[in-house]
Formats: structure tokens, sequence, C-alpha cells
């Protein structure tokens, strides 16, 4: 399933758990009659997809919904829902992505021959 919407907040990288667990939030708003405010999480190593996104970016997230169970110390059971992301992308393929360092070659202007008499 895919959410539409522009980046309302972008929080940093929470560790839980002695496992060292991860979670990353997003919220997204949807463009809509009435439009929606969605919280989206990316847990593990899902967090970094969202390293190069900035708040005010159109995007398109997929996502699983996610639900469990929760029996409480009286024996009532409660539900909790979640969205859990698993891939981001740029909606405006005009808008340039935040932080991005182009990737480059290594160029070298000496040809590596043994046999070149260059002094240096």
């Amino acid at each position: 399933m895919d959410l539409v919407g522009k980046i309302k907040i972008l929080n940093g990288t929470q560790v839980l758990g002695d496992n060292g667990f991860r979670k990353r939030e997003v919220v997204i708003t949807t463009d809509e009659k009435y439009p929606q405010h969605l919280l989206i999480e990316f847990t593990q190593d899902k967090c970094e997809l969202l390293d190069n996104y900035a708040v005010g970016q159109d995007v398109k997230i997929s996502i699983n919904l996610r639900g469990r169970e929760w029996i409480n110390p009286e024996g009532v059971a409660k539900y909790f829902n979640s969205f859990q992301g698993w891939r981001i992308e740029l909606l405006n393929s005009l808008e340039t992505m935040p932080n991005v360092i182009p990737q480059t070659e290594e160029a070298s202007f000496i040809e590596d021959d043994p046999d070149n008499d260059l002094p240096f």
C-alpha cells in the first residue's frame, strides 16, 4: 500500500531497549478535502531511507499495516495499529534532495605506465 503526502515532521533515529532496536518516524500530510496527518515508522535498516529527505517535500511512501493485541493487567484486550514504511520516493522530480553528496570517481591525469619517465 502507498501513501502520498507532504513531509510535515521528520524525526531523528531513536535507539530503544538493550538490543539496540532502531526506529525513525515521519509525519506526512495528505492533500485532500480533509487532510490527514499520518505517522509512519521506519525501523532498523530502513531508518537510513529518510536521510536524504526534508520537511516540505512531496513523497510517496510504501507501507505495511501492522496491528497487535495487548492484554492489560485487568485482562482487557487493547489493540494498536501502525504504518511501517519500507520505501520512500520523491514525487516532484524537479525538487532536489538535500544533503546528497554526488558520487564521483577518482581521476588521474598521469597514466599508470611504469615506464613513464616523468620526474614526479
